[in-house]
């Protein structure tokens, strides 16, 4: 029997956050450590509100929501209302949560690494960086402790998806991308060049629903919702799943090296990763995928 990895999921949920996160909940391959919640998506107060509905459906209590930070580290944030609904979770209705959430991120994410065996917690970021960049400023022994970060995030060959280059996550505070991503940590990220190719489409959607659970329900109505956000598109693409399928099964994924550095302007490419400059940093980027195969693993773990 392969053993869970242990992870702390750092995350705006969001509607594809929230498919990542049942996903790890149900699949049964990974001992979540705790949920951190960053503005994002929509802000501080929805996004915590929304990873303890998540748990309270998955009857998961026992996991704890710790708030994180409501602003990026500099700059003012993105929100995507219009994509996720005032809720974030495209009005699929949630239970409430069963405990009160938890304060300072970055401090309770110390405080777990240091406790636990060095490397032994992976970090799944599905969201802004500013949580793991204020960890790494603040403690930054701890932050080596951490055993893998999977970051979804950036584009390297494809079009952004909020400016001409720049990507969502890492446009949401630069700054902390920055920070990041040259704090020497063990470091994948997941770009839109892979997860623009990992997408539910109508017949997978029917074939998820029919499979039965609460998991493959809740996410079938949550692509759903996804899908009305679009105008009606035929398929979606499910960005955040991809660092939870590339934690348990990294060979469906092609890893390349870059070197890559992040724009800190204040243009319409504010975020963008950068790539062939002299200050870039190494880092693995994840550049192809079996989108056949992710999307079957995806599937398997919600029924």
């Amino acid at each position: 029997m392969r053993r869970a990895r242990r992870v702390i999921i750092d995350t705006d949920p969001g509607l594809d956050d929230a498919v990542a996160i049942l996903f790890a909940l149900s699949c049964g391959r990974f001992e979540i450590v705790g949920l951190t919640t960053v503005a994002g998506n929509i802000g501080i107060e929805t996004t915590t509100r929304n990873a303890g509905r998540l748990l309270a459906l998955m009857g998961r209590a026992d996991v704890p929501v710790v708030a994180g930070a409501s602003a990026p580290l500099r700059r003012g944030g993105i929100e995507e209302r219009a994509i996720h609904g005032d809720d974030g979770l495209g009005g699929v209705m949630l239970p409430a949560p069963q405990a009160s959430p938890l304060e300072g991120a970055a401090a309770w994410m110390a405080k777990v690494l240091t406790e636990g065996a060095a490397h032994s917690i992976d970090v799944l970021a599905l969201g802004p960086l500013t949580n793991i960049a204020r960890l790494v400023l603040d403690h930054p022994e701890a932050a080596g402790r951490i055993g893998r970060l999977i970051v979804m995030g950036g584009a390297i060959d494809e079009p952004g998806n909020v400016g001409p280059r720049s990507e969502f996550n890492l446009a949401c505070d630069p700054e902390a991308a920055d920070i990041v991503l040259r704090a020497g940590l063990d470091t994948t990220l997941i770009p839109l060049d892979v997860t623009r190719k990992v997408r539910a489409g109508r017949d997978w959607l029917s074939a998820l629903r029919a499979s039965g659970g609460r998991a493959a329900g809740t996410c079938a109505d949550l692509i759903e919702a996804y899908f009305a956000s679009s105008g009606g598109r035929e398929s979606r693409p499910l960005h955040d799943p991809c660092v939870m399928l590339f934690a348990l099964q990294p060979a469906l994924f092609a890893i390349d090296t870059r070197d890559v550095s992040v724009e800190l302007g204040a243009g319409a490419d504010a975020g963008a990763l950068l790539t062939g400059r002299q200050d870039g940093v190494a880092l693995r980027v994840a550049l192809r995928v079996d989108a056949a195969g992710a999307l079957r693993l995806l599937a398997d773990g919600l029924r």
